[in-house]
């Protein structure tokens, strides 16, 4: 693709990356045939490579992004599947990233949108905020459930059940099990988990301990900053960063870790990019990238560690989905089916696995129209392999499918802590299950 970048915008090191991720792409359309919003919607611009062309010539004229190019942009998922598809290597990523951020320093929403990502950027970051927000809302909540919009599916998740903070968020070292450690990691255990599924860290802090992992849960680590980041709030998304990467730097620093581990596909996406994020600010850039680099979803390290401890549970028929922050954005994909198979599962995998459940962060919120077409689709394609189980690597994906499925979906560790002799999940509890 050409561009027309004077040379005083290229000077300026966003601009020049943008440009070199623009120039890549070569209008081919591979990425037509698995963008979700396309698939819907049948609208050029609702495409990666439309964006791309509305991401071009706002970003070439310098000018406040117009209302048109926001709407197409809002629509994007992020699910990044136009990059697993796309033959070029055309960064879409962190492109969509930039776009966003001249969005957001550019272009005035109206109020309640405005307000709508201010509440959403300053709560869900902030577990004990966040837990107060839901039990609040839920009188309200009654009566606006049944609003149209972003607000009605912001006040639906008041009647999600919520959690007091649980034993594994404290700082703390919990120690390996067994004769003799194995290695030495540090927990991300993430925010908006902290409140709506706790289980998930415990299970991961058994499975990790019980394989031979020494687990060190830090103060000062909390969020990933991917909420502000897609929201255009690279400040924001930054700050987050740097206090994980204070925090994880520090720890490393006094005994060294071999990895930080993540339990939610989209913080481990978030982190793993820590590099790229921080790469122009000298004071702490080696630091971010020392990070970045030892990050590693839990299925990863429990495929390093293998092989597994298990116990034997009954066979049930597992229907792995795989979310977009895992097999989109960290490519990862053949490893957690393995994982749940020499775990005694019976595994498989739905058609249309690519596509996005329509979470996406909080793309559920801010487009609940599209998230819900995306998620009728989704779950029917999960229930017509007739698992007994859902399982999935993402607290948003596990919130966004158990609103359309009455199956019970839980997360991978779960499963694999209960096979090799945890707790069963909170979720299959009191459930009929086959056997």
């Amino acid at each position: 693709m050409q561009t027309q970048f004077d040379i005083i915008q290229l000077a300026k090191p966003e601009i020049a990356e943008a440009e070199r991720v623009l120039r890549k792409c070569v209008h081919c359309g591979f990425c037509l045939a698995t963008c979700p919003t396309y698939k819907l919607l049948g609208d050029e611009r609702d495409s990666p490579r439309g964006r791309i062309y509305m991401i071009k010539h706002m970003l070439e004229s310098g000018q406040a992004a117009d209302a048109a190019t926001v709407r197409h942009i809002d629509r994007c998922l992020s699910c990044l599947s136009c990059m697993t598809t796309c033959p070029s290597g055309v960064d879409y990523m962190h492109l969509v990233d930039h776009a966003r951020s001249h969005i957001a320093e550019t272009y005035r929403r109206p109020v309640l949108e405005r307000l709508l990502h201010r509440m959403l950027g300053f709560l869900l970051p902030r577990p004990n905020l966040f837990r107060l927000a839901i039990i609040a809302a839920r009188g309200p909540g009654i009566l606006g459930q049944f609003l149209p919009g972003p607000f009605g599916a912001m006040m639906r998740l008041s009647f999600r059940p919520v959690h007091a903070p649980s034993w594994v968020d404290r700082a703390q070292t919990i120690p390996a099990q067994g004769a003799s450690r194995r290695n030495r990691v540090a927990m991300l255990n993430g925010c908006v988990q902290k409140a709506l599924a706790p289980e998930i860290n415990e299970a991961t802090a058994r499975l990790l301990t019980r394989h031979g992992c020494e687990v060190v849960v830090l103060k000062g680590a909390g969020c990933c900053g991917a909420v502000s980041l897609h929201q255009g709030e690279r400040a924001a998304a930054e700050g987050w960063a740097r206090a994980n990467i204070e925090a994880f730097s520090a720890e490393h620093g006094r005994s060294p870790l071999d990895a930080v581990v993540s339990n939610a596909s989209g913080c481990g996406t978030m982190v793993k990019d820590y590099g790229v994020l921080l790469r122009d600010n000298p004071a702490i850039a080696e630091s971010a990238g020392q990070v970045a680099a030892m990050t590693r979803d839990i299925s990863e390290v429990m495929t390093e560690l293998g092989p597994l401890k298990a116990i034997g549970v009954a066979k049930l028929r597992v229907a792995y989905h795989g979310a977009c922050s895992m097999q989109h954005g960290q490519k990862l994909h053949d490893g957690p089916k393995a994982l749940l198979a020499e775990a005694g599962f019976e595994v498989c995998e739905a058609a249309e696995g690519h596509l996005c459940c329509g979470s996406a962060g909080t793309y559920n919120i801010l487009q609940p129209e599209l998230a819900g077409r995306m998620l009728a689709r989704k779950a029917e394609m999960l229930e017509q392999t007739k698992p007994d189980i859902i399982a999935t690597g993402n607290i948003g994906c596990m919130t966004q499918i158990a609103s359309g499925t009455h199956i019970p979906i839980v997360h991978t560790a779960e499963l694999l802590d209960w096979a090799t002799g945890g707790p069963m999940p909170p979720a299959l509890v009191g459930r009929s299950l086959a056997k």
